[in-house]
């Protein structure tokens, strides 16, 4: 009797693990396009820091990161607890803020272009001047990483919290305490990565002078030294469109009418209803932001008359 009792036990606890995976993998999902700018963001905050000081800076916005959701994680789940509601509301703000925010990009690409080489020269020029106070630049470069980072933590935390509405306290607290440390490890760990390759291109390039396999480091390092640049760009585009997807996504499925709309053009094309609906949902992200990111400007510009 008592090993059947123990066997049950085991399958149920085997079963709620199995819910908690498969619910994670579908949050995950969902909050891939704040993570991707949460990385192409978190990347370019460190330019402009001496190298020597990179993974430090990087640590130091790591543990605010930290921080962060250690606040956001109690807060959300007191909101879904007591007043369940507000999570869509939030959710809705939340995808909102994403599509101004890649829109806010687009205009500022389009509208305000800046010269890459001339942006490199000055933060070269910044760091090679005496008079500039590096440890004061540092600590507000940390400063505002970690503001940026509550902002974008706060949007993943709403939005895993979203996808597991359903589930139960005890897993909700796993599922969003294990994805909070989950993806701040892996974000900064990248941003760690990322803003070393450069130096261990260079490292191999140095290495291959002397080395015995002088021919592969050598073009392991050309290699990184021109992905290193090429992979921020990537970073920075692949973010931008995923935040659209993903606030464009969030907008359809909690906002009535487009969710109703969304349906009608699917059922356009049902053979390639996945296709039909991410392009739904990037139309449909782009649309708002782009509303957003106008009125932003317009207000803007009437305040300061």
């Amino acid at each position: 009797m008592a090993a059947a009792n123990l066997l049950a036990l085991l399958d149920d606890i085997a079963t709620m693990l199995d819910d908690i995976a498969v619910m994670s993998k579908m949050a995950a999902k969902k909050t891939a396009g704040v993570l991707g700018d949460d990385l192409a963001l978190n990347a370019n905050q460190v330019q402009g820091v001496k190298p020597d000081r990179e993974i430090p800076v990087v640590m130091a916005v790591a543990k605010g990161s930290f921080l962060n959701k250690l606040i956001l994680v109690p807060a959300a789940l007191l909101i879904s607890a007591f007043v369940p509601v507000l999570i869509t509301v939030l959710l809705v703000i939340g995808g909102l803020y994403l599509c101004f925010e890649g829109a806010e990009k687009l205009l500022h690409k389009f509208f305000a272009p800046h010269d890459e080489h001339e942006d490199a020269e000055a933060r070269l020029n910044k760091l090679a001047d005496d008079s500039v106070d590096l440890v004061s630049m540092e600590k507000d470069k940390i400063k505002g990483a970690i503001r940026t980072d509550f902002i974008l933590s706060a949007e993943i935390v709403v939005i895993t919290l979203g996808s597991i509405q359903e589930a139960d306290l005890f897993s909700q607290i796993l599922i969003l305490s294990g994805l909070s440390i989950a993806f701040t490890v892996g974000v900064y760990g990248l941003v760690a990565a990322i803003v070393k390759m450069d130096d261990f291109g260079l490292y191999l390039l140095r290495k291959s002078l002397t080395g015995s396999f002088n021919t592969a480091q050598r073009l392991g390092g050309r290699f990184m030294l021109t992905a290193a640049p090429a992979l921020m760009k990537f970073l920075s585009v692949a973010g931008t469109i995923a935040m659209f997807l993903v606030g464009g996504g969030i907008l359809t499925h909690s906002i009535g009418f487009l969710h109703h709309i969304a349906e009608s053009v699917i059922n356009l094309a049902p053979s390639v209803d996945w296709l039909m609906s991410i392009a739904f949902d990037g139309v449909a992200g782009v649309i708002a932001g782009a509303i957003i990111a106008l009125a932003v400007q317009a207000w803007t510009k009437f305040t300061a008359k």
